[in-house]
């Protein structure tokens, strides 16, 4: 069965929204691991329009699972990752007009700085993933770039309405997964991921992780996170 990591950025936003200390992300964390999750995910943005530094230094302290930083492939948030020292650090584009992350990283494009980075993190004994599309170009770049693992980003599956859009999608998707998987790298999935719509990925027997926020935050406002989580980890079931 693939492993659920819990991304709690969005609890934080509520939190943020008020400029207040409530709802408390870690508190989120703790319940999330409570009801199963095997890992949190957080995404510290350059622009800390949600979780901030104390919330990623409080969870490194507290999270008995795994740990997986999202975050841009700049100096600062290499700076800070090789800090903290999460069990996790996943490579991810960022602009700051965006509402969320719009696609994969372009690892063929920016080869060389994605490399460097790579190489600080995994010098500094941190697992390194990169969110890239599903693409197999991409997939190989992120090889060549030292990356542990690749996360293929299910956003345009996700947001696909019609039946032959979401075959295609999928195809792409399940395309990028068995390649990375013989390529030798760890598969993980995620963005815009739903209850709805998540079975059909959880399919793919190759990948060993997913990391699901909004939809898990969004049920948990309704019926509480642990059942929120336990919901998910159910469907993720092969």
């Amino acid at each position: 069965m693939a492993k659920l990591y819990v991304n709690v950025d969005h609890v934080a936003t509520v939190r943020e929204a008020r400029k207040t200390n409530e709802p408390d992300p870690v508190a989120a964390s703790l319940s999330a691991e409570l009801a199963g999750a095997d890992g949190i995910t957080v995404h510290l943005r350059e622009d800390r329009r949600h979780i901030q530094d104390r919330d990623l230094r409080i969870l490194r302290q507290v999270v008995t699972t795994k740990l997986n930083m999202e975050m841009a492939a700049v100096d600062e948030m290499v700076r800070i990752a090789l800090e903290v020292r999460p069990d996790q650090a996943t490579l991810v584009p960022e602009k700051r007009q965006e509402i969320t992350t719009e696609g994969g990283l372009d690892v063929v494009a920016n080869a060389g700085q994605v490399a460097d980075v790579v190489r600080r993190l995994r010098d500094g004994g941190i697992m390194v993933s990169i969110f890239i599309d599903p693409n197999t170009a991409q997939v190989t770049a992120s090889k060549r770039a030292g990356a542990d693992a690749v996360e293929i980003n299910t956003g345009a599956y996700s947001e696909a309405r019609s039946d032959a859009e979401i075959e295609a999608e999928f195809k792409k998707i399940s395309q990028s997964v068995v390649f990375a998987f013989q390529e030798g790298l760890r598969v993980h999935a995620g963005h815009g991921l739903t209850y709805r719509n998540v079975g059909l990925i959880a399919k793919l027997k190759e990948i060993e992780e997913f990391n699901i926020g909004h939809n898990i935050i969004a049920r948990a406002v309704i019926v509480g996170m642990e059942r929120a989580v336990r919901e998910m980890r159910e469907l993720l079931r092969p």
